[in-house]
């Protein structure tokens, strides 16, 4: 998708710090194949699939230092998540070559870490 459609395609999936994170490694299109899948699974975690209202830039993952990664929602995906009562959602994604998969585990609200907040930017 990224070779067919370029930018267009990077900026309607991925957010600004996803593309800087995924175009400061090695081996790019990996990276994004991996956040592609965790976004899909995100979607399938809070229950709702691809809807009306949510856009794929609804959906964050993170990998800030040594922790894993995180997951931010905002926008109709957070709207989603809450009516649902889902607090965190967990993301294990996996990547090479030739596949990416991703599971999502979603958490109720009343879990300690919310991450359904709106992320700050750094």
């Amino acid at each position: 998708m990224i070779e067919q459609h370029g930018e267009l395609f990077l900026r309607r999936v991925y957010t600004e710090r996803e593309i800087r994170y995924c175009q400061g490694r090695k081996h790019a299109f990996e990276h994004f194949a991996g956040r592609w899948a965790a976004k899909e699974a995100i979607l399938k975690a809070i229950g709702t699939g691809w809807v009306r209202g949510i856009c794929w830039t609804d959906m964050e993952i993170r990998r800030d230092g040594m922790s894993g990664p995180t997951v931010f929602v905002r926008g109709g995906a957070r709207d989603a998540a809450v009516k649902r009562g889902i607090g965190e959602i967990l993301i294990s994604l996996s990547h090479c070559r030739t596949y990416a998969t991703a599971t999502a585990i979603a958490m109720a609200a009343d879990s300690k870490k919310l991450s359904l907040d709106e992320p700050q930017d750094s």
